[in-house]
C-alpha cells in the first residue's frame, strides 16, 4: 500500500496507474483546487485536504495503515501566500522551523514530519522509469548550431540555479537569459521569456545538482509544448534519465507540428 500527495496534471494518474499495474493498492491524498476528481478511479481511496491540513492528512494515512508515501505533481504556489490559509498545528509547527520557503526546505520538511509518523516518503519515479526521457534528438528537427549553443549556454545556468534551489527551468536566446524559474512554475516562465524573446526562445530545464527524487522531479509534457507554440520558442533542451517525458508520444508529435525540437542529454 503507497500513500500518493497527489497535486495537479498528468503526474499523479501515471504513477497510479503504475502502482496498480503493480498490485499496489493506493491511498491518494489530493488538494482542494489543485487535484482532478477524476484521480479517485484510479486510487482504492481518495480524498481531498486543503493546504494546511497536514494533522488530517497524516491521520487519513495513519488510519489506513500507509507507511510509505509518494508525491506526485505540482500545488499552485499562489496558496502559500493565500490569505485565507489556515495552518493546523501540525503545519503551524513545520512552518515555524522552516529557515526558508524554498522548495527543497519545504519539501524535506513534510518529508521529516512524515517519518516522525512512521511514514517513509519514497522516490517519486520509482515505478516510472519508463517514463524518463532518452538520451537523443526525440523529434524530427534537431537543433540548428545557433540553437545548441544556447542549449549549452542555458544548461550552466539552469545548473547553477538548481543548486540554490531557484528553480530548475531558464529561457535563453542568443545566449541572453530572458527568463529564469521562480515559484511560478516552468508554463509561466516559458509564457514570460518567449514574449520578451518574441520567438526563437530556447527552452533548457534540468535536474538539481544534488536532485532529490522524492520530490520536485523535472517534468515535462505536452502542456509545457503547447506553451512553447503559444510563444514561438524553438528548442527543448531536457536531461535524458532524470526528466520524466509526460505522453511522449503527444509530445513529441505536437512539437513536430510546431517545428520544435526536443533535446534530451
Amino acid at each position: 500500500m503507497i500513500g500518493l500527495i497527489a497535486g495537479n496534471r498528468r503526474f499523479p494518474f501515471l504513477f497510479a496507474r503504475a502502482a496498480k499495474d503493480q498490485g499496489y493498492k493506493v491511498v491518494a491524498a489530493g488538494v482542494w483546487g489543485d487535484t482532478s476528481p477524476l484521480l479517485a478511479a484510479f486510487a482504492d481511496d481518495f480524498r481531498y485536504f486543503y493546504v494546511g491540513q497536514m494533522k488530517k492528512m497524516i491521520s487519513y494515512f495513519k488510519d489506513k495503515g500507509v507507511t510509505q508515501v509518494i508525491m506526485a505533481g505540482q500545488v499552485d504556489p499562489d496558496h502559500l501566500f493565500d490569505p485565507r490559509l489556515a495552518l493546523d498545528e501540525e503545519f503551524a509547527s513545520l512552518e515555524e522551523a522552516l529557515k526558508d520557503r524554498k522548495a527543497d526546505t519545504i519539501f524535506s520538511a513534510v518529508a521529516g514530519k512524515l517519518g516522525e509518523h512512521g511514514m517513509a516518503l519514497l522516490d517519486s519515479t520509482f515505478l516510472l522509469k519508463k517514463y524518463l526521457a532518452p538520451q537523443g534528438t526525440l523529434t524530427r528537427r534537431g537543433p540548428t548550431l545557433l540553437e545548441l549553443a544556447d542549449m549549452e549556454f542555458g544548461f550552466t545556468i539552469a545548473k547553477l540555479m538548481g543548486a540554490i534551489d531557484v528553480g530548475q527551468t531558464v529561457v535563453v536566446k542568443d545566449k541572453a537569459i530572458v527568463a529564469i524559474e521562480a515559484m511560478e512554475g516552468t508554463d509561466n516562465a516559458i509564457a514570460r521569456g518567449g514574449a520578451i524573446a518574441r520567438n526563437g526562445a530556447v527552452v533548457v530545464k534540468t535536474a538539481k545538482p544534488a536532485q532529490d527524487n522524492r520530490f520536485d522531479v523535472p517534468v515535462v509534457g505536452p502542456q509545457t509544448i503547447r506553451t512553447m507554440a503559444r510563444v514561438k520558442a524553438a528548442c527543448l533542451s531536457i536531461e535524458a534519465g532524470k526528466t520524466l517525458l509526460i505522453d511522449r508520444d503527444a509530445a513529441v508529435g505536437l512539437a513536430d507540428r510546431n517545428n520544435i525540437c526536443i533535446v534530451a542529454a
